[in-house]
């Protein structure tokens, strides 16, 4: 017994020198790619929604330093504000502004679009940024899954609702936030909302996935209007968005040097936003500010019209 603990911590020990030697190796390797783009966004409106925290936050902070007005579309006002406050003090002059929104409920979701058409005449950018990951099981207001019903069709409605705006201000880009985790999702149409079982990991995959579908879907109906859609993967962040899970924060934490900054993670979202490379490209999935390899069950068309179809008739709405 002896012998094998002190095999045990000698094998520990090598591993910390490794990574101590390695250090800002690892850390570049982790860090992923940077949005090179010096673009100016200068009398441009951008909506990011869920940036009070983390990648939207960096996001935010990205476009306002190019010269953007930025909106943050936060459920939790005060942090919203605070967030902005951070902000206009990185950033000397940023036009940044808080508006509430709650994509757990389509009223909210209604009242906050409604408000926004009648006091913002324009909107070239909606990054699609909120989303929830692994929590207990939980519904929204309207009765839907916690994890599809914020991270797909709570996105799915505002952008149904925006999209009219977004095509007058054309040229125009939606930014679909997504995850590696789409790799191992699957639709569940029998039972989309988990009421049969729940999985909090494949729950999350499930609506990363309907992220993807949703973006290839939408990009084919947006064909000729000036106006593109791209997913993301942002990489695997160092944010508050594994708060649910104990196991995963857990990981997080012990792995801290593998995991990206929110800065870091925010890069392809801006690269995405406002890469002059990329006017003309929709439809497709971004890592590490380059083409992302999709799944085969993300290039399934039946699924992905099928889940259109869904989509539409949950939210009791139209979308030709």
């Amino acid at each position: 017994m002896m012998h094998m603990l002190v095999v045990i911590t000698a094998g520990l020990g090598v591993v910390a020198l490794i990574l101590r030697l390695f250090s800002l190796q690892i850390r570049k390797y982790a860090a992923g790619g940077v949005c090179g783009s010096t673009a100016r966004l200068d009398g441009r409106v951008a909506l990011i929604t869920g940036a009070n925290s983390g990648i939207g936050k960096e996001t935010a902070l990205d476009l306002a330093s190019r010269g953007a007005r930025v909106i943050l579309a936060c459920r939790d006002v005060e942090k919203g504000e605070e967030a902005a406050t951070e902000i206009r003090t990185r950033v000397g002059g940023a036009k940044v502004e808080v508006r509430e929104l709650d994509l757990a409920d389509t009223c909210s979701i209604r009242a906050f679009a409604q408000r926004f058409l009648r006091e913002v005449d324009h909107l070239h950018i909606l990054i699609n940024n909120a989303g929830i990951m692994m929590c207990p099981y939980m519904k929204t207001a309207d009765g839907f899954e916690m994890h599809i019903g914020v991270n797909h069709l709570g996105h799915f409605l505002l952008t149904c609702l925006l999209i009219g705006l977004l095509k007058r201000s054309a040229p125009s880009r939606i930014v679909v936030v997504s995850s590696l985790a789409h790799n191992f999702g699957w639709i569940r149409f029998h039972d989309l909302h988990s009421q049969g079982s729940y999985n909090s990991g494949l729950a999350y995959c499930q609506s990363k996935l309907a992220n993807v579908l949703f973006t290839r879907e939408l990009a084919r109906r947006l064909h000729g209007s000036n106006v593109t859609v791209n997913s993301v993967h942002p990489g695997t962040v160092r944010s508050e968005l594994v708060r649910h899970s104990t196991a995963m924060s857990l990981l997080f934490a012990i792995f801290s040097m593998f995991l990206k900054t929110p800065k870091e993670g925010a890069q392809t979202s801006a690269y995405c936003a406002v890469a002059e490379e990329l006017q003309s490209i929709s439809g497709k999935h971004f890592s590490d500010c380059a083409p992302a390899f999709v799944a085969p069950q993300g290039r399934n068309e039946e699924t992905t019209r099928k889940l259109w179809d869904v989509s539409c008739e949950l939210l009791g709405i139209e979308w030709d």
